[in-house]
Formats: C-alpha cells, sequence, structure tokens
C-alpha cells in the first residue's frame, strides 16, 4: 500500500512538472491524488476512525475556504472600480517609474491579498496599457516576482504562510518580521536587473477610465471606503485569530460579509436591475479560481494520506542522517520548486515535520518553517513553471519557457540567493 502510494505521488509530481508540455490541468492531477490515495489506503485494509480522514479534510477545506473568502473580496472591490486608484497612480511614459509602480503596488497587494489574484489583476491592468508585447514580458515577469515576494512574508498572502499559521507553526508577527527583508531583496534586486532591459520610453496607451454606471453608481470616496473596509478588514484578521482563536478562514468570512453588506448598500438602487442581478454572487466562482482551490484541496488531501502511510516520516529520518543541515534542504526545496511547483513543494516539506518545542528549528516560529516559506516561494519563480502566477504569466503573454530561463531566471536566483543570505543572517544573530 505504501509503495502504490508513493508510485502514486511521484508521477503526480512529474504531471505536475510537466503540465505546460502535456496541457494536463495540475488541478485535476492533485484532486486525483487527493481521492484515489485514501481510496487505496482504505481499501488495502486499513481500519482507521473516520475523525482520522476528516482533520485532514477540515484543514485543507479551512484554508480553501480562505483562499474563496480574500479572492471575493478582490471581486468585490474590482467589479466597483476600487482598484482604478492604482491605474491613477502609475499613469506614466517613464519606464522607470512605471516598473517600479506597479511592482510596488502588486508586492503591497499580493501581501494582503490572495498573490494569484493579485498576479491576474495586476497583468491584466499591465496588458491593457503597455502595446508591446517583449516589454509586456520583462514586465509581467517582475509583476509575477512581487507578487510572489509580496505573499511570502505575511501569513495571509500566501496558503504556505497560511497552513504555517493555522497548524501553529508560526505566529503572524514573528514570520513578518524576519521574511519582510529578505522578500524586498528577492524582489528590489531582480528587479533592477529587468530595468535596465527596458527601453527608454515605453509603447504606451492610456485608455479612457471605464464606465461603471452600468453595474455601480459609487463615487470616489465610497470606493475609497470599500477599499479601506475591504483591505483593512484582512489586516484584522490576524487580531481575530489571537482574540478568539478561531481559524483565520473565519475572520476572511467575517470581513467579506462586512464588505457584502456595504457592497450592496452602496449598490442599494441597483439591487432589481439585470446587472446587479448577475453580481449578487462574486466572479469569483469562476473556472481559473475552481481550479486554484481544487488544487489546493487536492495537494493538501494527497499528502494527508502520504504522511498517514508513515513514509514521510522515513523521509525525514534519511534527510536528517544525510543533510542534517535545514539550509541545504532549503536550497534544494527552492530548486524543486522551481520545476514542479511552489505550492506543492511547500506542502511537502511542511508535511515531514511535526512542530516540536524541544527543537530549536523545528519549535514555534523556528528557523525550519521559515526557511520552506521563503524558500518554496521566491524559488517557484526561478522558472515560469513554478507557480500558478507563472503559469497564467505564461498563457497570457504566450512566453516560451527557454525565453525566461534566459532572460528572467539569472536575475531572480540572484534576488533568490541574496534574500537567502539576508535570512540566514537575521536568524543566526536575532534568533
Amino acid at each position: 500500500m505504501t509503495l502504490i502510494i508513493v508510485l502514486m505521488l511521484l508521477f503526480s509530481y512529474v504531471l505536475i512538472a510537466t503540465g505546460h508540455l502535456t496541457g494536463v490541468n495540475k488541478a485535476a492531477i492533485a484532486m486525483f491524488l487527493g481521492t484515489i490515495g485514501w481510496v487505496v489506503y482504505v481499501i488495502w485494509g486499513h481500519d482507521f476512525s473516520e475523525s482520522v480522514f476528516l482533520e485532514y479534510v477540515g484543514h485543507a477545506a479551512s484554508i480553501v475556504m480562505f483562499l474563496l473568502a480574500t479572492m471575493s473580496i478582490i471581486e468585490i472591490l474590482n467589479n466597483n472600480g476600487c482598484f482604478d486608484f492604482i491605474s491613477e497612480w502609475i499613469r506614466t511614459r517613464n519606464p522607470k517609474r512605471l516598473l517600479w509602480t506597479i511592482t510596488l503596488a502588486t508586492f503591497l497587494l499580493s501581501a494582503n491579498l490572495d498573490n494569484l489574484t493579485t498576479t491576474m489583476l495586476m497583468l491584466i491592468m499591465m496588458h491593457q496599457i503597455v502595446k508591446s508585447r517583449p516589454q509586456r514580458m520583462l514586465i509581467g515577469s517582475a509583476i509575477v516576482l512581487a507578487a510572489t515576494c509580496g505573499g511570502c512574508f505575511t501569513v495571509i498572502g500566501d496558503p504556505t504562510g497560511l497552513i504555517l499559521w493555522d497548524g501553529e507553526a508560526v505566529t503572524a508577527t514573528h514570520l513578518s518580521a524576519f521574511l519582510a527583508l529578505p522578500a524586498i531583496v528577492a524582489w528590489v534586486v531582480p528587479t533592477i536587473l529587468i530595468n535596465r532591459q527596458l527601453p527608454s520610453r515605453l509603447d504606451i496607451e492610456w485608455v479612457a477610465a471605464p464606465y461603471r454606471g452600468d453595474d455601480t453608481r459609487l463615487n470616489r470616496w465610497q470606493r475609497l471606503l470599500m477599499f479601506l473596509v475591504g483591505i483593512g478588514g484582512l489586516w484584522f484578521i490576524p487580531t481575530f485569530r489571537n482574540l478568539t482563536h478561531l481559524s483565520p478562514f473565519l475572520g476572511a468570512l467575517c470581513v467579506l460579509s462586512v464588505l457584502w453588506v456595504v457592497n450592496e448598500a452602496f449598490n442599494r438602487k441597483l439591487m432589481t436591475a439585470d446587472q446587479m442581478s448577475q453580481r449578487r454572487v462574486p466572479r469569483v466562482l469562476q473556472y481559473g479560481a475552481i481550479q486554484q482551490m481544487l488544487f489546493v484541496m487536492g495537494i493538501m488531501l494527497g499528502m494527508g494520506v502520504v504522511s498517514e502511510s508513515g513514509v514521510l516520516r522515513d523521509v525525514a529520518h534519511w534527510i536528517d542522517a544525510t543533510i542534517g543541515n535545514i539550509w541545504v534542504v532549503g536550497f534544494l526545496m527552492g530548486l524543486l520548486s522551481s520545476l514542479v511547483d511552489s505550492f506543492t513543494i511547500a506542502i511537502s516539506g511542511i508535511s515531514l515535520y511535526q512542530v516540536d518545542p524541544s527543537s530549536a528549528y523545528l519549535a514555534l516560529n523556528g528557523a525550519y518553517w521559515k526557511v520552506v516559506a521563503y524558500s518554496t516561494a521566491v524559488g517557484g519563480c526561478l522558472l515560469s513553471v513554478g507557480s500558478t502566477s507563472g503559469m497564467a504569466l505564461m498563457q497570457m503573454e504566450h512566453i516560451r519557457l527557454g525565453w525566461y530561463f534566459r532572460n528572467v531566471a539569472p536575475k531572480v536566483l540572484i534576488g533568490f540567493l541574496l534574500g537567502f543570505a539576508v535570512l540566514y543572517a537575521e536568524i543566526a544573530f536575532l534568533s
């Protein structure tokens, strides 16, 4: 039974890593692993309490519900034009200013919202104003990197940080304090190098602000208030968890409910219009968002059955005996993330160990958890196929893996190594 499950896991890794070549959707692969893995475990004759399986389902479902809530919040804000302020802020023909303003906005938004949804939002915005495809390829690569780095240093910006936080491996403040500087270095250094490849003048066409009279009548101050309610509410989630000791997804759903009420109150005159009847449920329930949530659910269930088989414990012992250095392990995880998938490798690394108060590396806020969060996130940007955001960029701008490897990967590697060194120095001198 263990051999079959391990072979399924390795085969799934291969299919996920080659998804850009085979065209097989990685969400389908993850769901197959998560469902058939448990079927094999049960058929083999293991008599286990239903609570064991439900524990993994509940943990995965809490992460998916958090993603659903944050994606819905972004969709409500976007539908009401609350992100139009960003378009106004980045309005320029200066390539340096455009690159830095759009990536800075991406970095900050991704730290508070889901990084995939933030990436899609900023890529669409960039695609509308930059007309040259070669220029969009470079700026889009910088956007993906900024979203990834911004998301990795907070517990609500990336599913990996959320899993660590929900599993009580890290605290929100501690993780952000240690990963903020490495994330900034990993974002800024490659962006400086990408900036040198941009021409002195970009091919830009600024379009008029979109007409929103058919679906919203919010004025500027109402849109700003909704933006503050949505983003400010997400900032409150760590405090909500500390006060109630409840799962973070309940805080996210609470923020979503408040924002939804404000949305309908501001748009009450349009509630009976056809346009609003189509918007009663946020458009987040679309194919792309569902794929992301199913992928997370499938991978977490799959790693759950692998963990129950006991093989992860043996792998952890082998790593301790042969490598025995979390920094080497972290670097290898970063490389694997670029080849397979950042979230897949992250959840694999997290599943290897349990929080152990007696271990300096595995205790609450231990070094291992921070290394995994940073290495898998930034390492996933070494190749465009290493993250869902990178795959979205490849599809939107028709980027080939060879182009990314030649023009972007070396720059990301420099930033990754420098950020890795900064994280090492912080843990060595401050822990």
